[in-house]
């Protein structure tokens, strides 16, 4: 009951009508509350810097909790990184979660710790070096359906001002040169595809220039560059193309495909594009020291780490018998509220959509999080799961989750595919509270994160789902949540703006991907939503509606996350009104004395049996009995 930060006012904001004008509140002050006891030993002391570089602050308190100060998912898997590396010790992801503070973190540095993965250095490489583990399924599809844009990752850079055009293209050059999984092929032998390693000149022949491109036509023209495919066996996987668009407008398309690259990977390879660019544009070569590791050494460090599945002590073996119970019973396909039948062979056509959560509503679902001892990722995996199943998509909702897989802090500058993917189960069973389902995600969550290491395509491969060319293996919804912000760009004489380019390609059948924005002093300032959906099974104004139902969802359980599942109200708009006017309706019926065929199907039919769905409300006849 504790506050974590106490602000004096002079007096209180009041409205017009004399009440308190909540709204009128300063927002709390947690950068000024850090600072409260100070490391009392050189451990603790450590562990504040520790906390401090991560969450990128002047300094913490051995009281300050990690994830009020703003810390996630994606940052707590970053700081143990940091932990073992100044350390020596192995803390679980679990043990922040329930210790993340300075002071009760470095109690658990007394238990039995965990075995301590080796560090990452560079490694001898063997004549062939294998592919890793996230890079053989891209592989396979790249076999199976030849050159498609299904995984290219598409930016763009808009530069307004005097462009140097030498000078980037040698700063493309100077990129290529310091990763290189940007230089990459993989080509195979009898079947076994392996990495080679090209030489700078010749991955990176020289930048695309496009003269004469006018602002209407680029669109178009970006779109074509986006949707064109690599063949991995020979084509290096980044491509670039300048367009002109006058002597002091420019835009820079670049596209990398996903086996050599993530989403992690776009902040380190702007920054060493533009570092390069600012010395090329001086005359002097980039002067930024040399990466610690490549891809390649992450490759063979991470095929070691795990081991020989045949060593029952193993790493891979351990966590592969963790996720055989923890999957087992998985429905086979996720139902859900689609327009159509699913095709024999997914088109892999989407579209995206966006959507706001506000700064209020941001802030109580902060406060969620806060007292549940969740994670932002958590509440939201949480929702969506209870909206998924309030839509008719049973009690057990798998969904997908990324994993940053980046567990070795040698790994924070480099350029690559570290990317793993969880599959993480939502528990609706039993009508709980949105608080309890909450608590289940979090421990479901907390014991995925501690087997993160296993690669999604060699889980697939072991647990052997029926395969379909219609649908994503083991799940079909994706969620993503993040609080990092495209990187700033700075350039001199030139202003940049970071673009992302939509083109049309859906992996999933949903995937919603959620940005925190925060100030300064962390206070949430709002949501950015975008949804994106497979054409094959949904119409736009129904991928509408699943986001305006997922923030209704959102605005109940952040004001009571005692609210029963079943209770949560999902209509939006007139729906409502036109599911008052049916029951008004049956209401008359009934009192009239004729009872009509809709309930005399409700009487015959079980409690539990979904009977009608109103506006994509599941409604069960146990529901409408005692409604009637």
């Amino acid at each position: 009951m504790v506050p974590s930060a106490v602000i004096v006012l002079d007096h209180l904001p009041l409205t017009p009508n004399g009440k308190l004008d909540r709204k009128a509140l300063p927002a709390p002050d947690f950068a000024g509350a850090v600072g409260n006891r100070a490391p009392r030993t050189p451990r603790e002391e450590l562990l504040c810097d520790l906390f401090a570089e991560v969450l990128g602050l002047p300094r913490v308190s051995i009281d300050d909790n990690f994830f009020e100060l703003g810390g996630h998912s994606l940052l707590a898997t970053r700081l143990i990184s940091r932990i073992r590396a100044g350390l020596g010790t192995e803390i679980p992801l679990r043990s922040l979660f329930e210790a993340p503070t300075v002071a009760a973190l470095a109690d658990r540095f007394d238990e039995p710790a965990e075995e301590v993965r080796p560090d990452l250095v560079p490694l001898p490489r063997p004549d062939e070096v294998p592919l890793s583990f996230a890079q053989r399924r891209l592989w396979f599809l790249n076999q199976l359906e030849g050159p498609s844009p299904t995984y290219n990752i598409p930016f763009a850079l808009r530069l307004s001002g005097r462009l140097d055009v030498p000078a980037l293209d040698a700063a493309l050059a100077d990129l290529v040169a310091r990763h290189e999984s940007l230089r990459t092929v993989f080509p195979d032998h009898s079947g076994v595809p392996h990495q080679v390693v090209l030489d700078p000149a010749a991955a990176f022949p020289g930048l695309a220039d496009a003269v004469g491109t006018g602002e209407a036509e680029l669109p178009e023209a970006l779109d074509e560059v986006a949707r064109q495919g690599f063949d991995l066996a020979v084509e290096a996987p980044l491509r670039a193309r300048l367009f002109r668009l006058g002597a002091d407008e420019h835009v820079l398309a670049v596209v990398i495909h996903h086996i050599a690259a993530d989403g992690e990977s776009v902040s380190p390879l702007l920054m060493d594009l533009l570092e390069a660019y600012r010395g090329r544009s001086g005359g002097a070569a980039p002067s930024r020291a040399a990466l610690p590791v490549q891809y390649t050494d992450y490759t063979l460090w991470h095929h070691a780490l795990l081991g020989d599945e045949s060593d029952p002590d193993s790493r891979v073996s351990r966590q592969l018998d963790y996720w055989r119970e923890a999957l087992a019973g998985l429905p086979e396909e996720t139902p859900l509220p689609q327009d159509r039948p699913r095709p024999a062979v997914a088109s892999r056509r989407g579209e995206l959509l966006s959507f706001q959560l506000g700064p209020e509503l941001h802030q109580r679902l902060s406060e969620v999080a806060r007292t549940s001892g969740s994670s932002m990722f958590m509440v939201m995996q949480a929702a969506l799961g209870t909206l998924l199943s309030r839509l008719g998509s049973g009690t057990d909702i798998p969904i997908g989750s990324p994993v940053a897989g980046r567990s070795d802090a040698a790994l924070d500058g480099l350029v690559g595919f570290f990317v793993n993917t969880l599959v993480l189960r939502v528990d609706t069973s039993g009508n709980p509270s949105f608080g309890d389902v909450l608590a289940r995600v979090r421990e479901t969550d907390l014991a995925g994160f501690a087997h993160q290491d296993l690669p999604f395509e060699r889980l697939v491969e072991v647990l052997n789902p029926a395969r379909s060319m219609a649908r994503h293996p083991l799940f079909q919804v994706m969620l993503t949540v993040q609080d990092q912000p495209r990187p700033t760009v700075e350039l001199p004489g030139l202003e940049v703006c970071v673009e992302t380019l939509p083109f049309g390609v859906a992996k999933f059948d949903l995937s919603m991907g959620l940005t925190e924005h925060t100030g300064p002093d962390g206070t949430p300032e709002g949501i950015n939503g975008l949804l994106e959906f497979a054409h094959d099974l949904f119409d736009r104004q129904t991928a509408e509606g699943l986001a305006a139902r997922f923030v209704r969802l959102l605005e109940q359980v952040a004001a009571d996350p005692g609210v029963l599942v079943d209770e949560i109200d999902v209509l939006i708009d007139d729906e409502r009104q036109r599911v008052l006017s049916e029951w008004n309706a049956t209401d008359r019926e009934l009192e009239s004395g004729r009872l009509s065929d809709m309930f005399e199907s409700v009487v015959a039919g079980s409690p539990e049996q979904t009977a009608v769905v109103f506006g994509h409300e599941s409604v069960t006849y146990a529901d409408l009995n005692r409604r009637a």
